[in-house]
């Protein structure tokens, strides 16, 4: 997956919007970032719940690994998008839309 192809995909999610830090574009939903974009790395890194980061770990372990430390711990995973396919990055960005969306906003999905 390119940058831009994920920029469009999480922008496509229910009031994400762009963002950045430390020089790297982020994704947002309710003032919190869900996700970063490591351009020059080729990776994105995706706030999940431990549910999430568990089975999407074990399921393809050559895609996702957890950030190291507290950070990994807390549900910061790293997705290769060299190796990526759509369908595998928008359920991760729907696993970390959900995680970080306030709740009202995510009823207000659920219910659509």
């Amino acid at each position: 997956m390119l940058p831009e192809e994920v920029r469009i995909l999480a922008l496509m999610l229910p009031e994400t919007v762009a963002g950045a830090h430390s020089g790297n574009p982020d994704f947002r939903v309710g003032g919190r970032v869900l996700a970063t974009l490591w351009v020059e790395e080729a990776r994105l890194v995706v706030r999940l719940s431990p549910d999430d980061q568990a089975a999407l770990c074990a399921a393809e372990p050559d895609l996702f690994t957890p950030l190291d430390g507290a950070w990994g711990r807390r549900g910061w995973t790293n997705l290769d998008l060299d190796l990526c396919a759509e369908e595998t990055l928008r359920a991760a960005l729907l696993a970390a839309w959900r995680m970080t969306a306030p709740a009202e906003l995510r009823a207000a999905y659920d219910r659509a």
